[in-house]
C-alpha cells in the first residue's frame, strides 16, 4: 500500500469513529429460520449407534460368513415416507417416520475415539487446552431459561461429565441430574426430620458465609447453584417424579427402564424444563452397549428394539399430549459404524459419516435428510456437520446460531459456523 492510499482509508477509518461507528465492526448476523418449539429432548446413545443397521440401512451383509460380507445387520422395512427405509427392528418408528426427520450425513473428521467424539457431539467443538465449551444443553438452558421458573432449566437422566456440563458459563448453568427415575434428584427430597424450620436455621447459619463472597469469584457461581437446589427442595419440585401417577396401560407402552427415563422426560417438559438429555442404555443389554465390537453386534438387535419401543411411545405420547410441536426430540450418538466386520463380527468406528436424528418440534420433517453411497460410508448430497445439527436445533428454538456467548471477555460464537437446515424450516 502506497502512502495517499494508506491516509486515504485512514481517513475513513477516523471519520467513521467519530461517527460512532467502525467500519471493521462485525457485519450483522445473517438472517436465520426461526422455529417455535419451547423444548428438548436430547436422547444420548453413548458408544456410537451403527446407522448402517438402524436409521440408514443398506445392503444386506453377513457378520458370520467366512469371508464376512459388509453390509446391514438386518433386513430393511418400507416407513409411511415414500423412499425411506429403516432396519426391520424400528417397525414402530417407521410408522411415524413424517413425524422425524433422520440427518444421515452427519460427518466430524476427528479421530474415532469415544471422549472425543462425545464431547464434540455434546458441545460442537472439538476439545481445547485453553477454553471447556458448554454442552447443547447448558447453551439452550443460558440462553432460554426454564419455561417454569420453578424448575431448572437442563435436567440430566443418567450419569454426569463434562462434556455435558455448563464449561466457561459456569456452574449456574449446570444441569440438574438423576440416575434413578424412581427416587428423583438425590438430594431434593428433606429427611423426614428436617422441618422448614430447621431448614431456615441452616439458612441463616450460612448466609454470613456466603455473603463474603465476591461477586464475580466461581465460588459465588457455586453460591448462585446452591440457592438454586435449596429453592427446588421439596414437594413441589419432586412431584414430577412419581411415574406411578401415570396410568399402567401408558408405562408398559414406554417399555422397560429407557422407556421410562422418556415418559418421565415427557413429565418434565410439561412441568416447564427447557432441556432434558436422556441416557439410553445404562444397563448394558447387550453385553457392550451401543459400542458393537465383536460380539456385541450379535445382540444389537436388543438396543434397537428397546430404542424403537420408547422412542414411538414418546412420540405418540407427545403428540396426544398436544405438545410434539413444541418439543423438540434430538438423537445423539459420538460417532457412527462401518460397514465392514472386525475378526469377531463386530463394528469399528466410523465419524466420517453417520446418522442423527430430529423428530417434532413444529419442524417441516422429512423421514430423512441427505444421502450416503451403498455402504453408507461417504456422503453423497446434503453433509451436515455437528455444527449444522447444533445450529438446527438452536433455530428449532428461536435461538440465533451465530449468537455470541462471552469466556470471560472472550466473544465465542454459539455454535462453530454452523447453519440450520433450511429444509427443514420450509
Amino acid at each position: 500500500m502506497d502512502r495517499r492510499s494508506f491516509l486515504k482509508k485512514s481517513s475513513v477509518i477516523s471519520a467513521a469513529a467519530l461517527a460512532g461507528r467502525s467500519v471493521l465492526a462485525a457485519p450483522e448476523a445473517t438472517k436465520f429460520p426461526k422455529g417455535k418449539a419451547e423444548h428438548v429432548i436430547f436422547l444420548w446413545l453413548g458408544g456410537g449407534m451403527a446407522q448402517i443397521d438402524t436409521f440408514d440401512p443398506k445392503r444386506r451383509g453377513n457378520s458370520k460368513a467366512s469371508p464376512k460380507i459388509a453390509g446391514s445387520e438386518y433386513d430393511t422395512i418400507d416407513t409411511v415416507v415414500p423412499g425411506v427405509k429403516f432396519c426391520e427392528h424400528l417397525h414402530r418408528t417407521a410408522k411415524l417416520a413424517d413425524r422425524l426427520t433422520v440427518m444421515r450425513t452427519i460427518n466430524h473428521h476427528l479421530i474415532d475415539e469415544h471422549a472425543f467424539g462425545t464431547n464434540f457431539v455434546h458441545t460442537g467443538r472439538a476439545i481445547s487446552g485453553s477454553i471447556t465449551y458448554p454442552s447443547l444443553g447448558s447453551i439452550i438452558g443460558h440462553v432460554a431459561g426454564p419455561v417454569n421458573p420453578n424448575v431448572p432449566a437442563y435436567m440430566l437422566i443418567g450419569y454426569p461429565n463434562v462434556s455435558r456440563g455448563p464449561g466457561f458459563l459456569g456452574a449456574k448453568s449446570g444441569f440438574v441430574y438423576l440416575v434413578d427415575t424412581e427416587s428423583g434428584p438425590a438430594g431434593f427430597s428433606r429427611p423426614e426430620d428436617v422441618t422448614p424450620d430447621r431448614v431456615a436455621r441452616r439458612r441463616h447459619l450460612l448466609e454470613p458465609l456466603t455473603t463474603r463472597v465476591p461477586q464475580d469469584s466461581v465460588i459465588a457461581q457455586y453460591r448462585a447453584a446452591q440457592a438454586e437446589a435449596m429453592r427446588l427442595a421439596g414437594p413441589d419440585f419432586m412431584q414430577h417424579f412419581r411415574l406411578d401417577d401415570e396410568s399402567s396401560e401408558l408405562r408398559n407402552s414406554y417399555g422397560g427402564e429407557f422407556g421410562q427415563r422418556c415418559l418421565l422426560a415427557r413429565r418434565l417438559v410439561q412441568a416447564g424444563v427447557r432441556f432434558i438429555e436422556v441416557s439410553h442404555n445404562l444397563n448394558f443389554i447387550n453385553g457392550t452397549g451401543w459400542d458393537t465390537h465383536n460380539e456385541g453386534q450379535q445382540n444389537q438387535h436388543l438396543l434397537i428394539k428397546e430404542l424403537d419401543i420408547a422412542l414411538s411411545a414418546l412420540i405418540t405420547d407427545l403428540e396426544q399430549q398436544g405438545i410434539l410441536d413444541k418439543t423438540l426430540i434430538a438423537l445423539g450418538t459420538e460417532f457412527g459404524r462401518p460397514a465392514s466386520y472386525d475378526g469377531r463380527g463386530g463394528r469399528g468406528h466410523q465419524g466420517t459419516c453417520f446418522s442423527l436424528l430430529l423428530a417434532g418440534g413444529g419442524l417441516n420433517h422429512q423421514g430423512a435428510y441427505g444421502v450416503t453411497d451403498e455402504l453408507s460410508k461417504k456422503i453423497v448430497e446434503n453433509p451436515v456437520s455437528v455444527p449444522d445439527y447444533h445450529a438446527t436445533i438452536h433455530a428449532a428454538l428461536g435461538i440465533d446460531p451465530s449468537q455470541e456467548l462471552y469466556a470471560g471477555s472472550r466473544p465465542v460464537p454459539i455454535t462453530d459456523g454452523g447453519q440450520p437446515v433450511k429444509k427443514l424450516f420450509s
